[in-house]
């Protein structure tokens, strides 16, 4: 589904030459840090509304159509990559992504490789950067599948990945300069169905969706914790505020979960789902079924990460290679058909995890070399605009 020809021009314009451009954002190059560690301490800012030259918020698609076109970016060289959006390369399957917390000026992200384990610190201007190597099974769909940072990453430093070894999926936890300790483990392997989603909701707790285990049943099933979606502290127990005091789980019913997202002041959480009917997303009540999909794609275009600024979801579509920008009216139902956006020579492939930064621009990693059409400098970390000055998505 798509929205009106015109939509889809805008959109695509200004994701690839608003914001990602010369004229809309600087990214001030830094010399790289000592460690993965920020320098300082960060915590999440409000956003700047982006410089987009004369003029304000509206009319982003004349505007623009002033920056240079695409095609006058070189062609990647190597792992050079001459697009300004793009943070990092030459990485490989980047399924999780974690935003560090920052006001956009200068997009920063551990991204996480879903066939080795690394984990890595991308940042405009500056080599990725290893933080950590988690040994991952990756022989099924798993392997390192979802990545976020503590809920209160600015005092503690942690950061959080869920995996597959040989023998379950597990969440573990990443200190400074320390090895991956297991939080929460047992959690049913299977021959498919094994890959997962990690987020915060941005209300002190953990978010992780779990697969299937390639078991129709176990998703129903409420000894299992295969198809949940759970909510949980940093010591990976139930946290504060669950619907059951003592249980992690919040909702049951997933098969195949690409993507988990909560906006930014905590109000609305999101799960894209991958069923044998269609690809669909669903808004997360906890303590309440699935229900019927807030949306669906019959096509099956491979729903991933996704991202919930103030007036839209986002959600990147690794198998059709473009993003799908649903637009929200104010009391969070949609408020037109799912707008394409960076499809084809407007984008950058295959895109899959997805992170907010703030409520203009998301990091995302792409997956083209399993599958896709890679460049020389694939996989890479991108800064994707999510609204423009002007607010959120829109229709006619």
């Amino acid at each position: 589904m798509s929205g009106s020809p015109r939509q889809a021009r805008v959109l695509a314009a200004a994701c690839a030459a608003g914001v990602l451009l010369s004229g809309c954002a600087t990214f001030t190059a830094q010399p790289p840090p000592p460690s993965w560690q920020p320098r300082a301490p960060l915590t999440p800012q409000t956003a700047p509304a982006p410089d987009v030259g004369q003029g304000g918020g509206g009319g982003g698609g004349e505007q623009a159509g002033e920056q240079p076109p695409m095609s006058e970016i070189p062609p990647p060289n190597g792992c050079k990559d001459f697009h300004p959006a793009v943070l990092g390369t030459c990485m490989d399957t980047l399924v999780a992504v974690a935003a560090l917390p920052g006001d956009g000026r200068n997009p920063t992200a551990l991204v996480g490789e879903r066939t080795t384990g690394r984990i890595l610190l991308v940042r405009k201007d500056t080599e990725p950067a290893l933080v950590a190597t988690i040994p991952v099974d990756a022989s099924t769909d798993g392997g390192l599948t979802g990545l976020a940072l503590s809920p209160s990453y600015a005092e503690d430093q942690l950061v959080f990945a869920y995996i597959t070894t040989p023998t379950d999926n597990r969440l573990v936890r990443i200190a400074p300069n320390d090895t991956p300790k297991p939080v929460l483990i047992g959690i049913p392997r299977g021959p498919s169905g094994n890959r997962g989603a990690l987020a915060v909701d941005h209300r002190g707790a953990l978010l992780l969706a779990t697969g299937n285990a390639g078991s129709a049943t176990a998703p129903l099933d409420p000894n299992s914790s295969a198809g949940k979606l759970l909510r949980l502290n940093s010591a990976g127990k139930p946290a504060e505020g669950n619907p059951t005091p003592d249980s992690l789980i919040i909702t049951s019913g997933l098969q195949a979960p690409g993507g988990l997202c909560s906006s930014l002041d905590g109000s609305r959480t999101w799960v894209t789902d991958r069923t044998p009917a269609a690809d669909v997303l669903y808004r997360v009540e906890p303590g309440k079924p699935l229900g019927t999909p807030a949306w669906s794609w019959a096509d099956k275009p491979g729903v991933s990460g996704c991202a919930s600024p103030a007036q839209a979801v986002w959600v990147a579509m690794s198998t059709a290679g473009h993003l799908q920008n649903l637009p929200q009216a104010p009391d969070g139902t949609f408020s037109g058909k799912p707008q394409i956006v960076m499809a084809e020579k407007e984008g950058f492939g295959r895109v899959d995890g997805l992170d907010l930064v703030t409520e203009q621009f998301a990091i995302g990693g792409t997956v083209n070399k399993r599958g896709g059409t890679p460049v020389s400098s694939d996989d890479r970390a991108v800064v994707i605009v999510v609204q423009g000055g002007g607010g959120g998505g829109g229709t006619d």
